[in-house]
């Protein structure tokens, strides 16, 4: 039997005066029996004043198949398949798919690419009925913003998927937007090339509660127009909307209406149904719903939670990332043998352990004030995982902070400042961080000033941490060095914090402050910006750690901040500052211990 198609080219002239409506659904051959139900409730509302060209993407649809959607054209109601085969291919492998998902949840990423003729166009989900004219939807003026969409009820009323979209995803609860009915700025995505964005993240990371929409709320973020909600009435809203106040429904989520004869919207499901050329199909099917299908539907919402739950606290994915380096570390004891030579020797800026083999930090390698899409997500999961981390290092009793001293020295303040401390251990720096929460300064990020090595060559998890947690790394190329120092002037300008290590060495759980270089103070000084000298000291506690050594519980003493003298020059502030910073470690050491500081330097 051959095909009947009718003629676009003679339908698009006889209404090239009427207002083209492109819209788009994603489908395999399983789920047209469904879109044919969408389709006959959008054409039932559609007006002569439009041209409704619907494009069906796909790569499997039968024959038969699209005899039944071909049969629901009319002058102006058209349809259009493609085939999407070749695009997905690009990056099949890197997608993830479960339960009622398929490969089609992610086709809606192709169509800026793919129709370049169009600048705005509206994706569907095909569990759908609409129940007002859809060229209304589609005249919404997206502006600059990437599409225009509802928010996901399910995320705003559920704990654990609010969690999951605020600490995971890394997007507030109320900004989180449901992605089966879009209107899209394809314009825009084109423009900022959200497809090559999309194919990055796939690489970074797996997303696997909302699949594609946890993507896309990540690549249009802070770009999304807001529409009426009557455009995505979600089965999460709390109660059913007088249909006067609804243009669309969208039966989201496990439970389907096609496979119930009762229930929120269902009587407005089948009522387009009953007009389709599979009602009889869809009635088969609804009577062979089975309890123990409506038993696992009914568990499908726990899997999800349980899902979202494990993605919270997903410590495996933190652990594929860890490595180790080559080299044979040397013993604790062998460590602190060489602490007391480097003191005897007065090699106090020198580290005492072999950190991974360095290479030099080219300028064209890095932007330190790198706030692209692909860099802000890096140090999204960056920040994810050291919080896993520094929360296991906790419990395990690994790092214990048994008190903060001084921390309204931190609450003071107001502008950009050097934090200073002194550097003993690789979980110092953590240290530092929980003391920047604790002082509540959440207007002013903290960054922290690294070694070269440790940006360009350390392996693994903490390799991972040091190119992405808000890291200024130092350089031997002087062209980078020179970038690396303007960008600590713009943030300290900026307001922000920046932790460097003056001692300019890491020496084991090293109890004494060690002699101060100057770099610190020389951008303090010439920024105009305060110092805040910040202090580590230690205790034994009883539990044994590296080399049956007892694990320290740490105090974080928090000195008063240190001011530049306007009426000095930078010189002498860089000199007065860093002596002062000194002494303010000296007495807290002193004081502490009960010892005076004295070196055995030879």
């Amino acid at each position: 039997m051959i095909l009947k198609k009718f003629d676009h080219g003679k339908i698009n002239r006889l209404h090239e005066n009427s207002k083209l409506v492109p819209i788009f659904f994603a489908c395999d051959d399983g789920y047209v029996k469904y879109l044919l139900v969408a389709l006959q409730s959008i054409k039932e509302h559609a007006s002569l004043n439009h041209d409704y060209r619907i494009h069906i993407l796909h790569t499997d649809i039968s024959t038969d198949s699209r005899r039944k959607l071909y049969a629901l054209e009319s002058a102006n109601f058209t349809i259009e398949f493609c085939d999407v085969s070749e695009p997905l291919e690009e990056i099949k492998k890197k997608l993830f798919v479960r339960d009622y998902y398929s490969f089609t949840t992610y086709y809606r990423i192709f169509i800026a690419n793919m129709f370049k003729q169009y600048d705005k166009v509206l994706y569907l989900d095909s569990d759908i009925i609409v129940c007002q004219d859809i060229a209304n939807l589609y005249k919404y003026n997206l502006g600059d913003n990437y599409v225009g969409a509802v928010q996901d009820y399910l995320i705003q009323s559920t704990e654990v998927f609010g969690e999951y979209a605020e600490s995971v995803l890394g997007i507030s609860k109320n900004a989180y937007f449901n992605a089966g009915i879009l209107l899209i700025n394809t314009e825009q995505f084109r423009k900022k090339n959200l497809k090559k964005k999309f194919i990055e993240l796939l690489s970074m990371y797996s997303f696997v509660v909302a699949q594609d929409q946890d993507y896309l709320n990540i690549l249009c973020q802070d770009h999304v127009l807001w529409l009426d909600s009557k455009w995505n009435v979600q089965m999460s809203e709390e109660k059913e909307r007088p249909l006067a106040k609804v243009g669309l429904v969208h039966y989201n989520f496990a439970a389907k209406p096609w496979n119930r004869v009762d229930g929120r919207y269902v009587n407005l499901y089948w009522h387009y149904a009953k007009k389709t050329a599979d009602y009889e199909t869809l009635i088969k099917l609804r009577n062979e719903y089975s309890e123990s299908d409506k038993a696992r539907e009914a568990k499908s919402g726990e899997a999800l939670e349980n899902l979202a739950i494990s993605e919270i606290h997903n410590e495996e994915n933190y652990r594929r990332l860890f490595g180790t380096t080559e080299n044979k570390p040397l013993s604790r004891q062998e460590v602190l043998e060489r602490i007391a030579q480097y003191e005897r020797e007065g090699r106090f800026d020198e580290d005492v352990e072999d950190d991974p083999p360095s290479r030099v930090l080219m300028p064209d390698e890095i932007n330190y004030l790198d706030n692209s899409i692909k860099k802000r997500i890096a140090r999204r999961y960056a920040y994810k995982m050291a919080k896993w981390f520094v929360r296991h290092l906790i419990r395990t009793k690994q790092l214990i902070i048994k008190e903060y001293k001084g921390i309204e020295n931190y609450r003071k303040l107001r502008s950009g400042a050097i934090i200073t401390c002194n550097h003993f251990h690789a979980f110092d720096s953590f240290a530092m961080h929980l003391t920047y929460f604790k002082s509540h300064q959440y207007r002013r990020k903290f960054y922290r000033i690294i070694k070269e090595g440790n940006y360009t060559s350390f392996p693994g998890f903490f390799g991972f941490l040091m190119r992405n947690c808000n890291t200024l790394p130092l350089s031997s190329n002087s062209d980078t060095m020179k970038k690396c120092m303007k960008a600590v002037d713009k943030l300290l300008q900026a307001g922000h914090f920046i932790l460097i290590y003056p001692e300019q060495s890491m020496w084991w759980n090293y109890r004494k402050p060690k002699p101060l270089k100057k770099g610190g103070f020389i951008f303090a000084a010439k920024n105009n910006v305060p110092v805040l000298p910040c202090f580590i000291t230690m205790q034994d506690s009883d539990i044994p750690g590296e080399g049956g050594l007892p694990v320290q519980e740490y105090t974080v003493h928090v000195g008063e901040p240190i001011y530049p003298d306007p009426k000095k020059s930078k010189g002498e502030n860089v000199k007065e500052m860093r002596a002062k910073n000194a002494e303010v470690w000296k007495k807290i050491y002193e004081e502490t211990y009960g010892v005076e500081l004295r070196y055995e330097t030879e």
